[in-house]
């Protein structure tokens, strides 16, 4: 008998760094998402027109507190 546990994959969100053209955010969010980047940079350029602008302080606020991939992927500092 086998004791087989499901364990699912955790994702983080994170800016990308790869892939921007702003900030990263969209990118970002599309890959934690698992749909093609230009579907929400799209979903985002409409929300912003069609929400007179609403929108543009939540992307805001994501490039400010959505970490980068690069300092992710970076070994960490020790301190001596």
């Amino acid at each position: 008998m086998t004791n087989s546990v499901y364990t699912p994959e955790t994702k983080k969100l994170f800016r990308s760094s790869t892939d921007r053209k702003l900030t990263g955010v969209c990118a970002g969010w599309a890959d934690y998402l698992g749909v093609d980047p230009s579907m929400v940079r799209i979903a985002a350029v409409a929300g912003a027109v069609l929400s007179a602008g609403v929108v543009l302080p939540v992307y805001a606020a994501a490039a400010l507190l959505t970490p980068d991939s690069a300092d992710a992927t970076a070994p960490a500092e020790t301190a001596a």
